[in-house]
């Protein structure tokens, strides 16, 4: 992928830093997209040639600051997400619909800043990290896997939708990934898990990311529309 810029949300960190160190290694010019502007200079640092920009996913004025001054793009992957788990009988609004606009309304709005540019050079990659919950539900978590189901969805139909112009939208659906996200789960609960993983280990970002790289490369250019699993075998 020479000469094409890529844009990672939620780069500072976990999978979107690897996503970020994977397409940089394929030639990518990258920009790293969060919140935290000293953890984005730290990370960029370490990738030769990569800029960075603040974001805040649940904003449409920030998201539409930051691609203004990323300039266009051809490669996305919309990897920023949060939690605020909760049994849905007592789930608040609030942590509801903050969910929602940062994982999926945020992603799609994201989206909305790269078409026009991607449609005109009639070239384009857009890769959403969904999660494995989002195909098979989670209890305490029907914000998180609402709006990653909702990934999927608005996956297949933008891949409809733009793919006479040459771009396509694919989902990675990754499994129980060793992040800073997953680490404050209680041993017995990563024991239960690795419990119902085939390959017997927990992913590490880099599976995920080195996923990314293949669906951003010119070889991947005959898959559209697609989910792809990294989840060691967890759900098939």
């Amino acid at each position: 992928m020479p000469n094409r810029t890529a844009f990672v949300t939620g780069a500072s960190r976990g999978i979107g830093l690897a996503c970020a160190h994977a397409l940089a290694s394929g030639g990518a010019r990258v920009i790293l997209g969060a919140r935290d502007a000293a953890k984005l200079e730290a990370a960029s640092a370490a990738i030769p040639g990569s800029t960075w920009v603040t974001l805040d996913m649940s904003s449409q004025e920030s998201i539409k600051a930051a691609f203004a001054q990323a300039g266009p793009v051809d490669i996305l992957v919309n990897n920023a997400a949060i939690t605020k788990d909760g049994l849905a009988l007592r789930l608040k609004k609030d942590d509801w619909d903050a969910v929602l606009a940062t994982n999926l309304t945020g992603a799609f709005l994201a989206i909305q800043q790269v078409m026009q540019g991607m449609m005109k050079e009639r070239w384009g990659r857009i890769i959403n990290i969904s999660s494995i919950v989002g195909e098979t539900g989670n209890p305490g978590q029907a914000n998180y896997v609402a709006s990653k189901a909702g990934l999927i969805g608005l996956t297949k139909s933008l891949a409809q939708e733009i793919a006479s112009r040459n771009i396509t939208v694919n989902a990675i659906a990754p499994g129980f990934i060793d992040t800073d996200m997953t680490a404050v789960l209680s041993d017995q609960l990563k024991q239960n898990m690795l419990a119902h993983i085939p390959l017997k280990r927990f992913g590490k970002p880099e599976d995920v990311a080195a996923a990314v790289k293949f669906l951003a490369s010119e070889e991947a250019g005959y898959i559209t529309g697609a989910v792809l699993n990294v989840n060691g075998g967890m759900y098939m």
